[in-house]
């Protein structure tokens, strides 16, 4: 859903063949089964919850079964949970974490030395203007997309002149389901949102300019940019301003 089903949406027309990994069943088989038809790509469903930690090792396995070669990795999957850290249910924190950072490092562990020996590879990672600082009310969520950032940025220097590009893309607000899942009343944002087909044209469009960091709309870009104009303390506060947790 969401994001994750823009980027599929987005490589199916333009004929690339496709593993969806979900935890979503019956959404997955008709998502495949429409791209087969429509678009005349081959797709595998990899029915998985990434909450779940052996479900990772699982994904990587279904891949070697199917003799598929991974060159192309879209790391979109992502929880939030609103409201005060001390609120988060122990659960929900360890979900939050083993689905944002964990799936994300171990995936891309598991992926990346097979692109590295083929000399020919991709790799997205989908952060968050949120990671560029705390957010309070968001406080776990901007710390795992700021986990993805920093990752990712490390691993775009060592992978440099190995054929393998990474970039994190760096959206606002994207209009889908998230804020519904995560409690996040997004009626009250005081930012606005923007559709999950910016967030993927940009993010493939930073991957092959050899991008580090992509910020899909101009807004982002100079929210980015005014951080270095003003103190730590007033960036955390205005981002809780946009974000309007505390008003829910």
């Amino acid at each position: 859903m969401g994001i994750g089903e823009a980027f599929a949406r987005e490589l199916a027309s333009r004929g690339r063949n496709l593993i969806l990994v979900a935890r979503s069943a019956e959404r997955l088989r008709a998502l495949a089964e429409e791209f087969r038809q429509k678009r005349s790509v081959a797709v595998e469903v990899c029915v998985e919850d990434l909450s779940d930690a052996e479900s990772l090792g699982r994904i990587y396995e279904f891949c070697r079964l199917k003799r598929v070669d991974v060159d192309f990795l879209i790391n979109c999957a992502g929880l939030s949970c609103a409201g005060d850290f001390a609120e988060i249910p122990y659960k929900k924190l360890e979900e939050i974490i083993m689905v944002n950072v964990m799936a994300t490092a171990r995936l891309t562990r598991l992926f990346l030395k097979e692109m590295i020996e083929r000399k020919n590879g991709s790799i997205i990672n989908v952060a968050s203007l949120g990671g560029l600082q705390g957010v309070p009310g968001l406080g776990l969520y901007s710390a795992t997309k700021s986990f993805i950032m920093t990752l990712t940025e490390s691993l775009h220097e060592e992978l440099h002149g190995t054929g393998v590009n990474v970039v994190a893309v760096c959206p606002g607000f994207i209009n889908t389901g998230f804020f519904k899942h995560s409690g996040h009343n997004a009626a009250n944002l005081r930012l606005p949102m923007y559709g999950t087909e910016v967030v993927v044209k940009a993010a493939i469009k930073g991957l092959r300019q050899n991008r580090i960091r992509v910020f899909p709309t101009l807004i982002d870009n100079l929210l980015a940019f005014s951080q270095r104009l003003v103190t730590r303390r007033v960036v955390i506060r205005v981002a809780g301003f946009f974000a309007a947790v505390k008003d829910n």
